[in-house]
């Protein structure tokens, strides 16, 4: 293996999406991830196409380059070969809740004496010193109470969820970034600890990031400030139609909307006090997005963006997914890669895209079978 994380060892005993988009971070930057699966396998294996049993789509897809052990954790005799892999491991991952853990004797009070030097990284829905606690989460319960169904809400009248695994995915890079900075700290202080990221407060905290707006006075400004970030909530906040197809345009410099005052032969708006500077077009991104929506109908989309890539105005198409399979520059960057799978064929993986300029990851692997290293690690 190749990647800034050669030689760790990660034991992923976690299913689903959130834990799984984490360890296959660690994998691509090149940790020996060990997939620890129930006898049925992990659920994902089901989900989509199939060419073989249990080798679903969505698992080829987001289990790549790990290897697989079937153990039955509700069997001692297995609980005790995990404990003898966890000897040779650096991370530990799991999205068991804390109660199933600690009936399991594989909690981190269990196992730091025995593994001092271990990460132990928990994929939780909430933090345990809350009333939630023990609740069960998956993407959409953490969409609709993190608010980002009610950011849709906002929008449209009606809560709604973003259309992907928004939550699970996102959660999962918290996940990776948070067991790398623990493996910083045990290089410097050479011992391991526990890492807890919790969905709901991981999507909360995110979701705040732009929309507490206001409310970070707190007190009584707290209460009076409306909560979230104007310009988003725009009914022109989407992609703008033209005469013929619809772009997708940022301006944001005050250099960058002078520009694009002039490309569209509305000088009156660049000497208009409301789009004077960034403040003033946040507060007032109704009427401008307004004016702009309606000179864009003058010209088609193609001519537009060449005009504003001319301009150097930020400005893009709205691609849907199959324009992403044909798009020269992720052909340029060599973002989609071919596997050849032992037992799958040829697969199309889209490359996990960070680079190391002295730790160039490896391609990508592929996916294992349920079990298909169990003899292997478990000898």
């Amino acid at each position: 293996m190749t990647g800034p994380l050669s030689g760790m060892r990660v034991i992923d005993a976690s299913n689903f999406v959130f834990g799984p988009m984490a360890t296959q971070l660690l994998a691509d930057m090149g940790a020996d991830v060990i997939k620890v699966e129930p006898p049925q396998g992990d659920p994902m294996r089901m989900v989509g196409k199939s060419r073989n049993a249990r080798m679903g789509s969505f698992f080829l897809n987001l289990n790549r380059g790990k290897r697989s052990v079937v153990l039955d954790l509700k069997n001692a005799a297995d609980v005790a070969r995990l404990d003898a892999l966890l000897a040779t491991a650096d991370v530990f991952v799991h999205n068991m809740r804390p109660a199933a853990a600690r009936r399991l004797g594989i909690d981190y009070d269990s196992l730091a004496p025995r593994h001092p030097r271990l990460v132990y990284a928990v994929a939780l829905g909430f933090h345990q010193d809350g009333r939630y606690a023990e609740r069960p989460a998956y993407d959409d319960v953490i969409q609709g109470m993190s608010g980002v169904s009610g950011l849709h809400a906002r929008m449209y009248g009606e809560p709604g969820f973003i259309p992907m695994l928004f939550t699970d995915k996102l959660c999962g890079v918290y996940l990776a970034s948070a067991i790398a900075s623990a493996l910083v700290a045990r290089a410097a202080s050479g011992h391991g600890q526990q890492v807890e990221v919790p969905m709901f407060e991981t999507m909360a905290s995110f979701n705040l990031v732009e929309h507490l707006a206001d409310s970070i006075f707190g007190g009584s400004e707290a209460v009076a400030s409306p909560r979230g970030y104007e310009r988003v909530f725009s009914r022109y906040h989407r992609p703008l139609k033209t005469r013929e197809g619809h772009v997708c345009l940022v301006a944001n410099t005050d250099a960058q909307w002078q520009r694009l005052f002039a490309l569209l032969g509305r000088p009156e708006l660049a000497a208009d006090p409301r789009f004077a500077t960034m403040g003033d077009r946040i507060r007032h991104a109704e009427p401008l997005y307004e004016e702009v929506s309606r000179s864009l109908l003058e010209r088609g989309a193609v001519e537009w963006l060449a005009l504003f890539l001319e301009h150097d105005i930020p400005a893009g198409p709205a691609n849907n997914l199959d324009d992403l399979l044909r798009d020269p520059h992720l052909a340029d960057v060599g973002f989609f890669e071919t596997v050849a799978h032992p037992t799958e064929g040829e697969l199309l993986c889209a490359a996990t895209p960070f680079r190391f300029s002295a730790s160039p990851r490896a391609s990508a692997g592929a996916a294992p079978g349920l079990g298909e290293h169990s003899a292997e690690l478990l000898r």
